[in-house]
């Protein structure tokens, strides 16, 4: 009995070690005959590695050839996570990069190749932005882990740093929102892309074609040898139409405000200097900030990131008097002789609108009333042409419209009107609604760089040009088809603002120039001190308009800034 069983045992042993050889060898032949073409290619794969590398991104020139956007060579650690997957190693590597003057905790490298750890075998960035001499440091020190090897990057440094950031903008590391949203255009993770400014709009321009290095890996993914490389190709410079000598001065000059001061070629719209206070620097950010430093930038309550001259928005005030004349002049609406009568004040209904001159101007015709800012003139003016032809003539000037700079963030303003009251405030438009807008005040808001444009409209004889700062990028003007004559009538009146009227101080260096002052409310402060003008005035070539917030007066404080800035671009 016992025999039997011990026989049955043998036999079921036996048959159990058949069936596993069985098994074993169907299976030997399903991987390395049946499959073998593929595990041999899957084989081949594992031990090649595609590692790319970004190209040198297209610098930025002045107009001059003075670089405004350069690259520098830093140099990154890379590694593999499978090298440094242990805290004794980590800590080796702390204690090295320490002991060079790289403050690198364990918690930080830990945190490093945690957001990297995407796949053991997947090269990772341990540090970046070191230089040359701290990278042979590094390398030359013994307990240097060998593992680990350098790979030079392109970094981007901002030589003008505060004067041209807001034109420039930065570059920064590709956000996840980024990737999803631009997942076509060939980025990966850790790519430099543009945030804002010129580095943004041109993004596509300056990026460059990454290169690509093929390689051959052992089992434990380093490097072997290189099989293939693609060079990266470099991006295309971009010569901007900045004069970095006005733009250095227009920044100067606005050092001790916020606002906005610009300037602009009448004939093409090339803009020569474009400054917004307060100013921030772009180096920093592009290099790298920590959370708490960035969130101070942001949380400032002077917005220093903000370009106030394409996005700040401001009633024009007395600058849009101009406007307005050509309007009530284009409709026969007013001729040169027509004169109206200020006393100081105009009553409608209950309510009294006061001019400035609180004694009053006299009689006036529409030059005198530019010259001396009248508002009681432009009430009535406004008045008498209507809002809609008012409306009609803004639309054709473009107001309420960005002006198509090519710099990313640009605010549309707001020409307002009755449909545009209504559909904000479900309220009927008034008279009272009319003589505010008459004068720049009320529900009217433009940029700067708006301004600049209808006065560089004014000085050209009716051409309305498209403000740009890549020299690549003018287009040709649009024609306004404005009468010359009623045209000349606006232009001397403009004249006399500065040669004999509230715009005098911005005639005192040295060129005749043609503008007007304006001074805004400002329901947060004091007034804005506003002044745009163009020069010289037998030839106008550039256009320049300041705006000062809380600066009180345009005539005192923005009619000077104008002043300087079209002097020092006339005798350069």
């Amino acid at each position: 009995m016992e025999v039997e069983i011990l026989d049955s045992r043998l036999k079921f042993f036996l048959y159990s070690i058949s069936c596993s050889m069985l098994i074993l060898i169907g299976g030997l032949y399903f991987c390395q005959i049946h499959h073998g073409d593929k595990y041999t290619r899957l084989a081949y794969n594992n031990r090649l590695r595609l590692v790319r590398f970004a190209a040198p991104r297209g610098e930025i020139f002045d107009r001059n050839g003075v670089p405004l956007a350069v690259n520098e060579t830093t140099f990154s650690i890379m590694g593999y996570p499978l090298d440094l997957n242990t805290p004794e190693k980590i800590e080796k590597l702390s204690s090295v990069l320490k002991r060079h003057g790289i403050p690198m905790s364990i918690q930080d490298l830990e945190k490093i190749i945690k957001q990297q750890r995407l796949a053991p075998y997947r090269v990772m960035r341990i540090i970046q932005n070191l230089t040359m001499i701290q990278m042979a440091e590094l390398m030359a020190d013994f307990d240097f882990p060998r593992e680990l090897f350098p790979m030079s990057v392109w970094r981007r440094t901002y030589p003008a740093g505060i004067t041209a950031a807001n034109i420039l903008g930065y570059v920064g590391e590709i956000s996840e929102e980024e990737l999803r949203n631009r997942d076509d255009d060939g980025y990966t993770g850790g790519d430099l892309i543009g945030k804002s400014g010129i580095e943004r709009s041109y993004e596509n321009i300056l990026r460059g074609t990454p290169g690509q290095e093929a390689i051959e890996v052992d089992a434990r993914g380093r490097r072997v040898r290189t099989l293939d490389e693609r060079a990266a190709v470099k991006g295309e410079d971009i010569h901007l139409t900045i004069d970095m000598g006005a733009q250095k001065l227009a920044v100067e000059l606005l050092k001790d405000y916020k606002g906005a001061l610009l300037a602009m070629d009448v004939k093409t719209g090339a803009v020569v200097a474009l400054a917004s206070s307060p100013v921030y620097d772009n180096n920093p950010l592009t290099w790298g900030v920590s959370s708490r430093e960035w969130n101070s930038i942001i949380n400032n309550p002077d917005h220093p990131m903000i370009d106030r001259a394409i996005a700040g928005v401001y009633p024009p005030a007395s600058t849009f008097k101009a406007f307005m004349s050509i309007a009530a002049l284009e409709e026969d609406v007013i001729t040169q002789s027509s004169m109206f009568t200020c006393r100081g004040g105009l009553k409608l209904s209950a309510h009294t609108f006061k001019c400035w001159k609180h004694s009053g101007h006299g009689s006036l015709n529409v030059i005198g009333a530019l010259q001396h800012s009248c508002d009681v003139f432009y009430y009535q003016l406004g008045l008498k042409t209507g809002i809609e032809r008012l409306i009609k003539w803004g639309r054709i000037f473009h107001l309420g419209e960005p002006t198509g700079i090519d710099l990313p963030g640009e605010s549309s303003g707001n020409i307002a009107g009755p449909d545009w009251k209504m559909r904000r405030f479900k309220s009927g438009w008034f008279n009272g609604d009319t003589v505010n807008y008459s004068i720049g005040q009320g529900y009217v808001l433009m940029t700067p760089i708006q301004i600049a444009r209808v006065y560089a409209t004014i000085a050209n004889g009716g051409k309305m040009v498209t403000p740009h700062l890549n020299a690549a990028a003018y287009k040709e003007p649009e024609d306004l088809n404005l009468n010359p004559e009623k045209l000349a009538i606006v232009q001397k009146g403009l004249e006399y603002v500065v040669s004999r009227g509230t715009g005098s101080r911005a005639g005192r260096f040295g060129i005749r120039i043609a503008g007007k002052t304006g001074t805004a409310q400002n329901s947060h402060g004091d007034d804005h001190a506003l002044f745009a003008g163009y020069a010289p005035v037998d030839n106008p070539r550039y256009v320049a308009v300041a705006v000062v917030e809380a600066g009180k007066h345009g005539s005192s404080v923005s009619a000077p800034l104008v002043g300087k800035l079209l002097a020092h671009l006339l005798s350069h």
